[in-house]
């Protein structure tokens, strides 16, 4: 793996200067267009005319709306670089979407998470042009739906599935400049619902609820020891049920969380809800639907990509830091690829209304952005990025 220069560096970060100002501008405007998961369409349709008005190679939607525009490399043979900024949002399509500039800050729902990461790849392929510089190996870069809450990664599955030369990816995300996310989080949501015969709460008084059942069951995995290393979570996030407030409830159900960095503790804290359901007993039933799983898994920290990842910070004058989230990277993880998923600036509040980003840093965050993705298709070309994941799917 060529190491970066300082001086080829500095003159990376001086040349992306001029494009913060359109990038922040290009932020803003996404962030303007509703784009709750499940919904995106309308975003798609404005990336995938803002990626045409860039004059990449090939451009492509899906049915899902994932976007996937093609620069093309000196070689067209040799796998690909993925660059993935997801396009949906967690607010729903009625939340107010204004956004407003005060200093170099840039307020407004989703504008980090990640309104700004799509405006960074829509700008990459300018970028190339005004450095008159030609990828190694090509590069996809996607806006792509379904990473947030209950999407399950569709979107960054479904590009997966239809781009199968991807050699190497890089998940970007508007907040978090600093950060090399290399451990997969994975995640299996669940769906509880616990079934009773119902009643009147006085004159069916000793009726088994099914509210009552659910608190014991969600009480008794409450108290699971789960292990800190690896770093393993439960969570119920939803409660719902009941008629009334003097009816037994025939229904309820909860929504769970299930997290962990590794992949067999993840399968037996899935395994100990599914017996404690099964072994609910006292008149009622219970029923277990998978919403969504998400794989776990880890690219070594010595490995190229994660090396190329943290010399790119570090000749950028950042102390970086290695860390483990849930992020589009999970998919290319998850497949025995090797990923990544960085930052581009700093800023707050992710996933409130008033979360902003900040533009001092940008410059930095897009020469990284830029040194990594040539020096990624640089290594590919050169076959110096192997598929060393220590990986499996959390749960099947």
């Amino acid at each position: 793996m060529a190491t970066v220069s300082a001086d080829r560096a500095a003159a990376i970060r001086a040349a992306v200067e001029p494009f913060v100002p359109t990038v922040v501008d290009l932020a803003a405007r996404i962030a303007a267009v509703p784009a709750p998961t499940g919904d995106e369409g309308d975003r798609s349709q404005l990336v995938a005319g803002l990626f045409r008005n860039a004059g990449v190679d090939e451009l492509t939607v899906d049915e899902l709306g994932d976007v996937v525009a093609t620069v093309r490399g000196k070689d067209c043979v040799t796998p690909a670089v993925l660059l993935a900024a997801h396009l949906d949002t967690v607010f729903p399509a009625s939340t107010p979407l204004t956004v407003r500039r005060d200093g170099d800050r840039l307020f407004g729902p989703g504008v980090g998470d990640n309104s700004l990461g799509v405006a960074a790849v829509v700008i990459l392929p300018e970028i190339l042009r005004a450095l008159d510089v030609r990828p190694a190996v090509d590069l996809l870069l996607t806006g792509n739906v379904g990473e947030e809450g209950l999407g399950n990664l569709r979107g960054m599955r479904a590009v997966m599935e239809a781009h199968p030369r991807v050699g190497a990816a890089i998940a970007i995300e508007g907040h978090n400049l600093g950060r090399v996310t290399h451990v997969a989080v994975g995640s299996r949501r669940l769906r509880v619902v616990v079934r009773g015969p119902g009643g009147h709460s006085w004159g069916d008084y000793g009726r088994p609820s099914a509210v009552h059942a659910l608190g014991k069951l969600i009480a008794d995995l409450a108290t699971v020891p789960l292990p800190t290393n690896p770093k393993t979570t439960f969570n119920v996030g939803l409660i719902e049920g009941g008629v009334s407030v003097n009816t037994i409830a025939p229904t309820a159900s909860c929504v769970v969380d299930l997290r962990s960095t590794d992949p067999a503790s993840l399968r037996r804290l899935a395994d100990r809800v599914d017996q404690t359901v099964a072994e609910m007993q006292d008149g009622v039933t219970a029923t277990v639907e998978v919403l969504g799983e998400r794989p776990a898994g880890v690219v070594p920290a010595d490995s190229p990509i994660v090396s190329r990842a943290l010399q790119t910070l570090r000749v950028l004058g950042i102390d970086p830091a290695c860390d483990a989230s849930s992020t589009d990277a999970n998919v290319p993880i998850g497949r025995g690829l090797p990923a990544v998923c960085i930052g581009l600036t700093h800023g707050a509040n992710a996933h409130r209304e008033d979360e902003y980003i900040e533009s001092g840093p940008l410059a930095t965050g897009l020469a990284q952005l830029v040194l990594l993705a040539l020096g990624l298709a640089d290594d590919l070309a050169a076959g110096e990025v192997a598929s060393s994941t220590q990986t499996e799917i959390a749960v099947r």
